[in-house]
């Protein structure tokens, strides 16, 4: 895995939209849209070049939230598994999944399904959560979500692992000679941690392949990726980590109409020029997201920043 984000050259994906459509993120145009519109997306995606596409997980929003959260928040496995038969090289990237509001036998059955039908394409994402009532509502333990994931983690490893018969014996979950087939396509599939807070750092630097930061800024990255490789290395995991950064919002190219004062937008030399920042701090792949008004300016925009600015993401040789 480590091998498909080599150090030097930013790799680069993006969260889907229409799949979730939170009002601190979603274009206005997403309310209207159709599957159709989704799969094209994600077709445009595997074209030009993108890692990966991704799918949030939210079982159900409740009242207080959902002025704000909205309650549009497609299934994951669902929805990476339709994409998956639509698409041919993207990665499948669960950002994330809450994977302690289920066992975790539950959950490798239906990602190791993920992994074969796709042909090894699966990027488990996974992360604490944070809306209490969904944990209330199907039974699971919010105040301990933190212990739950770490356990999780370590029974997902050995579930999605290459044994037909996994085993599995700890303070939450054991199981034993019970065998689970479709087996993975890969080997090992990637677990990204996400999260920011200093026990998803610590989580994502013990137990994961890869860190997705949630919300950090980019003056906060530095010191962020240090903590995480020290507590990596404390740890004595020697295994490379794929670390993350999701940008500003972007626009190539001049836009005509009001794009948000956060909005990185301008020549492709100059967007180019400002992401290589994030490569030169030590991020491995970055989450783009770009500003626009339909769905036909949304695939524009990722062929134009495919076209144009990808190939400049390399740092400049010092």
């Amino acid at each position: 895995m480590a091998a498909d984000f080599p150090p030097g050259r930013l790799a680069y994906g993006m969260q889907l939209p229409v799949q979730a459509q939170s009002a601190l993120f979603a274009e206005a145009w997403e309310a209207e849209a159709t599957v159709e519109d989704l799969v094209e997306i994600a077709r445009v995606a595997d074209r030009s070049g993108f890692a990966y596409v991704a799918c949030c997980d939210h079982v159900a929003i409740p009242r207080r939230l959902a002025d704000a959260m909205g309650v549009t928040w497609y299934d994951p496995v669902a929805t990476l598994a339709y994409l998956a038969a639509a698409t041919e090289r993207v990665r499948l990237l669960s950002h994330v999944a809450v994977v302690g509001l289920r066992h975790p036998l539950l959950s490798a059955k239906q990602y190791a399904t993920l992994d074969h039908l796709s042909g090894g394409r699966l990027v488990l994402g996974v992360g604490a959560g944070h809306v209490a009532e969904e944990f209330e509502a199907v039974g699971a333990d919010f105040a301990r979500r933190g212990p739950v994931l770490d356990e999780t983690v370590d029974a997902l490893r050995a579930a999605l692992g290459p044994e037909e018969f996994p085993e599995h014996r700890g303070e939450l979950f054991a199981f034993e000679g019970l065998g689970q087939r479709p087996r993975p396509a890969q080997e090992r599939v990637p677990i990204w941690v996400g999260g920011s807070s200093p026990a998803a750092v610590r989580r994502a630097a013990v137990r994961g392949d890869g860190w997705l930061p949630q919300g950090d800024p980019r003056d906060r990255l530095p010191e962020q990726i240090a903590k995480l490789r020290r507590l990596r290395a404390q740890a004595g995991v020697e295994a490379p980590i794929v670390v993350g950064a999701i940008t500003e919002p972007l626009y190539v190219g001049e836009p005509t109409w009001p794009v948000g004062r956060r909005t990185l937008s301008g020549k492709p030399a100059a967007l180019a020029e400002s992401l290589r920042a994030y490569a030169e701090m030590g991020v491995h792949q970055i989450q783009v997201r770009f500003r626009s008004r339909s769905r036909r300016e949304l695939t524009d925009q990722m062929a134009a920043f495919a076209a144009d600015v990808a190939p400049h993401l390399a740092p400049h040789p010092k």
